[in-house]
């Protein structure tokens, strides 16, 4: 993953972001998913980033399921 990919969903469920990472790859979109909760108190968050080019169109297809 380049430094340069934005985060386009966050969320605290680790499914919710894979669902999310699905749905931009069935759209031809790469994606990567970043998991920063803590493994002792299950805390944090699990982000998905995209290339740049990307992100306008990945956060149209995710907007959905941000709630």
């Amino acid at each position: 993953m380049d430094q340069n990919w934005q985060e386009v969903f966050s969320t605290s469920h680790t499914w919710q972001a894979e669902m999310a990472k699905q749905i931009l790859e069935e759209n031809e979109i790469p994606a990567v998913v970043i998991n920063r909760k803590d493994s002792s108190y299950l805390f944090g968050e699990v982000s998905v980033y995209t290339e740049p080019e990307h992100a306008e169109r990945a956060k149209e297809l995710l907007k959905d399921i941000q709630g």
